[in-house]
């Protein structure tokens, strides 16, 4: 039995005492795919799993507070479902976590650089164990899986669900810790060249807020600066250092929460890499606080906690 059958026969066990169950299926066209919210076992025709299957559902679990329903996984995503617990967002006994073993999801930027053509005319896509076999305005690719797997994904050290009622699929061994290429080259950049850098990448927002709204843990969109006319945080100048300062509040906002899912990058339409901010300050984060976001139960985010003395903090020794 394949894992998509285990899945559908999981979520089918559960269907009558929830609200809905949320996963993915087909999108707007066959390279992409869509959250889908089950319902009825009709729906579940629908489901899909696999390396398109990107969007991290745990995001709409805020919306749906006060109400039992489940969610499907990949172990990124599991991360964000433990800080929406971790910060009281969402209860427990109210979310039933299907949790997969996650080989990998693609990354639409790099899909669209190796294509032959605008990916506006896919036509088909057929998803191998190693590969994708794309036909696009009449011509064929075959694309690696490994050359288009998300940047998170080259490094993923949490394939599986980390907290789960149903797993699925293969256990993966854990690998270690490591480092992508491009967080070590920008971090290596003087203090000029990373503002020259971001000076450049900021003038191609349209402050549209995809990042925002896509982000789990960006939970206080009601109360959000971007919006807020008194006190006037940020004005509605779409200038680079407007845009900046909006990330920069963001991140700070994120600081011990985000859990590197990835979703903010994803929907950005202008492809700006915010996950380089994202990883620097998870990496202050844990320098300072030994803490990852996301990866156990009862952790309180440094930001939301107060000690008079830290103990890797040096406030009185210079």
């Amino acid at each position: 039995m394949s894992q998509l059958d285990d899945l559908k026969n999981a979520i089918k066990s559960h269907l009558g005492e929830l609200e809905c169950v949320i996963g993915w299926e087909q999108g707007y066209d066959p390279l992409h795919a869509t959250p889908l919210f089950i319902r009825t076992e009709a729906d579940l025709d629908r489901l899909i799993i696999g390396p398109l299957a990107v969007h991290n559902l745990a995001t709409y679990l805020p919306g749906f507070k006060g109400k039992k329903i489940g969610v499907v996984v990949k172990g990124c995503d599991s991360k964000s479902v433990i800080q929406l617990l971790n910060e009281n967002l969402i209860n427990r006994e109210n979310v039933v976590v299907f949790g997969l073993c996650c080989d990998g999801v693609v990354s639409q930027r790099k899909i669209r650089a190796a294509l032959p053509a605008d990916p506006g005319f896919v036509e088909s896509v057929e998803v191998g164990a190693q590969d994708l076999k794309i036909s696009v305005a009449g011509q064929s690719a075959t694309l690696k899986l490994s050359d288009v797997l998300a940047d998170k994904c080259l490094v993923c050290a949490t394939p599986d669900a980390i907290i789960s009622d149903v797993l699925i699929g293969a256990a993966h061994t854990p690998a270690p810790a490591a480092s992508l290429a491009c967080q070590d080259e920008f971090e290596a950049k003087s203090d000029a060249e990373k503002l020259a850098f971001w000076q450049e990448t900021m003038s191609r927002c349209i402050r549209c807020y995809a990042c925002r709204n896509a982000c789990p843990m960006c939970v206080c969109r009601d109360y959000c600066i971007a919006t807020s006319r008194d006190p006037l945080w940020i004005s509605q100048d779409n200038s680079p250092a407007e845009n900046m300062m909006f990330q920069m509040v963001h991140v700070s906002h994120l600081a011990g929460r985000c859990t590197e899912c990835g979703e903010c990058e994803r929907a950005c339409p202008v492809d700006i890499p915010l996950m380089l901010l994202r990883r620097w300050m998870n990496k202050q984060v844990k320098d300072v606080f030994e803490l990852q976001a996301g990866t156990a139960l009862e952790q309180t985010p440094p930001l939301l906690t107060f000690k008079v003395e830290e103990e890797r903090i040096n406030e009185r020794g210079w």
